[in-house]
């Protein structure tokens, strides 16, 4: 009998074991919804995290007795918010604020059936909208948004960044705190306020998407679940909000995710675009993103996440190096200069100029954006003038640049390549 077959008998034996995997079940495709609706109703991270819980200890109880309720979700929010407000209760006798909060939260409860009207779905976009408030520092931002919406333990989110610990669970109390005692608003903005809290919001997701696409220390290039729950939160965001920008950064995202695989040799070393295998780039993501990005530029916002996915959109049209249209790619960076300037952009721009045009052209713009003072800490810009010297014969320059990128440099797979390039580089 084979394991798979064997597990089902098992729960068709033991019923306990089978109703178990229901709530598992819900818990993994329901949990953060609940979660977020109970913020709603309580007011309080922490309370509702205590309810969730709860409300799912309970259901292993009950469900096996009385059968699993026709709305599962409803019935855990109200089973979490009544022990809450029991738990309130039970202090009370300690701090009489707990009798009066219990009071108010039990006058204001919901049944199931209102608790579905409210919408479950505008519930997760005002906790989205929460846990990216521009009064949280940058930081605490992605700490809350992994915590709080994707579900990530604290260790995993440390981990994730190569931080302490304690140190990244005290950046989640104080965000808490923040919210609490400022009286940051569980809503979604309203219309006029929408662009500007958007923008943070897609900040957020595309900063940890970044570091998981590509990781700004350690010893691996790419961190594929943080780059996965970025993917997934920018899925949510789209479904909940279909807005052009979300789209783009979606698209965005998913064409460079794309190219995961061909990225790095079976060793974790570096590969750069022009020397990956182009049939390992994943297909369907490719059409995913493309036709996302079609759609954002058919409603004529164009935004600078939408103007990058379309850049990415043309890397990934090519199914060679020397196809690739470069013309077009420096037009859509013209674009993107105009409407979003900054020194990464006028890089890439440059990088794509010299492809355009000549290495020499590439190389004098990325000099006067070093002359400028602007991107002299930031390792690729000088790897960039670094292999634009190596194509140009300028040795010594190619040689001073890949020493300066490989100083500014923490992460290793790309520190081994910066390595390997100064070794290659003739006397």
């Amino acid at each position: 009998m084979t394991t798979q077959f064997a597990d089902a008998t098992v729960m068709l034996e033991n019923p306990a074991v089978s109703m178990r995997q229901t709530v598992d079940d819900v818990y993994r495709d329901d949990g953060r919804r609940v979660f977020a609706t109970l913020i709603r109703l309580l007011g309080d991270f922490d309370l509702a995290e205590d309810a969730l819980h709860d409300a799912f200890t309970t259901a292993l109880k009950q469900w096996p007795r009385d059968g699993v309720p026709a709305n599962p979700r409803a019935w855990l929010v109200s089973t979490g918010r009544f022990k809450a407000i029991d738990g309130l209760r039970r202090r009370a006798r300690f701090d009489a604020s707990l009798a009066t909060l219990a009071a108010q939260l039990d006058t204001t409860a919901d049944d199931d059936r209102e608790v579905e009207r409210e919408g479950i779905a505008d519930d997760r976009l005002r906790l989205i909208f929460t846990c990216c408030h521009p009064a949280l520092s940058p930081e605490a931002r992605v700490a809350l948004t992994l915590r709080e919406i994707c579900g990530l333990t604290t260790e995993e989110i440390a981990r994730a960044f190569l931080t302490a610990p304690p140190t990244l669970a005290q950046r989640i109390v104080r965000a808490k705190a923040k919210i609490r005692d400022a009286h940051i608003p569980y809503q979604v903005p309203a219309a006029p306020d929408l662009p500007e809290r958007l923008e943070t919001v897609l900040q957020v997701i595309y900063l940890v998407f970044n570091e998981g696409y590509a990781a700004s220390s350690g010893a691996s290039l790419t961190r594929s679940d943080l780059s996965g729950e970025a993917i997934r939160l920018a899925r949510l965001l789209h479904e909940l909000l279909p807005d052009p920008e979300v789209m783009g950064l979606l698209a965005l995202m998913l064409l460079h995710e794309a190219r995961r695989e061909s990225r790095t040799t079976p060793s974790g070393d570096l590969i750069l675009l022009e020397d990956q295998d182009r049939s390992r780039w994943d297909r369907e993501q490719i059409a995913e993103g493309t036709a996302l990005i079609e759609r954002a530029l058919r409603l004529r916002h164009v935004g600078p996440y939408t103007l990058q996915a379309a850049i990415a959109a043309v890397h990934t049209e090519a199914r060679t190096p020397e196809a690739t249209d470069w013309v077009q790619i420096v037009g859509l960076y013209d674009v993107l200069m105009r409407l979003n300037p900054s020194p990464i952009v006028a890089l890439n721009r440059a990088v794509a100029v010299a492809m355009r045009d000549s290495p020499a052209a590439g190389l004098t713009l990325i000099d006067a954006i070093l002359e400028r003072g602007e991107l002299t800490e930031y390792p690729l810009a000088h790897s960039a003038r670094a292999d634009l010297c190596r194509r140009l014969g300028r040795l010594d320059d190619a040689r001073a640049a890949y020493a300066r990128a490989l100083a500014l440099t923490h992460q290793e797979p790309e520190r081994r390549f910066l390595e390997a390039r100064l070794v290659d580089l003739p006397d």
